[in-house]
């Protein structure tokens, strides 16, 4: 895997393209309690940024920032609805359009597929991935190189999933259901900052 690993940001060198794919590691699920450790981007170069945030860092990461907060790029998720809080619980929010590919895969692929990133690898990329380091402990001071290699991954390929999944909707014309789809996920993580992560407020 080709990545690059910075500490707490990464540099104002860094050229930003039109659209980036991103994905985070977290110490678990759950928003409140667990801390953001790593922020993994990609922009469709084959090359993985890997932000690295130390625990007790007072520092403001401020290219991330700059790019998260930057309206004119696309952003690629992969379950979207985690990452889009994590992030504007611990970074700041998100703004510009969002892509989330399980969401797509979810519209697009209605025929009993499966929705992981490991599925939608290897069903439309044919690329098996390896899933090992998955729950592993982020939170270490120094990450294994299988970390490393598990991270980059999971946004290495984001690029080339949209272009597929684009291909799906448009021909089963649900591009513009996906789209709107994707921007309600900005609404989906205030309500679930706001606690409401366990419940359908749209339910009976």
């Amino acid at each position: 895997m080709n990545y690059k690993l910075y500490k707490n940001d990464f540099p104002a060198t860094l050229n930003f393209k039109k659209i980036v794919a991103i994905d985070t590691e977290t110490m678990g699920l759950n928003l409140n309690r667990d801390r953001l450790c790593l922020v993994q981007i990609c922009f469709g170069d084959n090359v993985a940024h890997l932000i690295q945030f130390s625990k007790n860092s007072k520092k403001k990461p401020t290219n991330l920032i700059k790019l998260l907060q930057d309206k004119n790029i696309t952003k690629v998720f992969h379950y979207g609805r985690f990452d889009l809080a994590i992030l504007n619980k611990n970074i700041c929010s998100v703004n510009g359009p969002i892509y989330c590919t399980k969401i797509a895969s979810k519209l697009a692929r209605t025929f009993g597929a499966k929705h992981s990133l490991k599925d939608l690898c290897k069903d439309l990329l044919n690329i098996e991935l390896d899933k090992f380091n998955q729950t592993s402990d982020w939170g270490a001071k120094e990450l294994s190189k299988g970390q490393l290699s598990y991270a980059a991954q999971d946004v290495l390929f984001l690029h080339k999933l949209k272009l597929k999944l684009d291909e799906i909707l448009l021909r089963e014309g649900k591009l513009d259901l996906a789209i709107e789809c994707f921007e309600s996920l900005k609404i989906r993580v205030k309500l679930d900052l706001e606690g409401f992560q366990e419940l359908d407020i749209f339910a009976h």
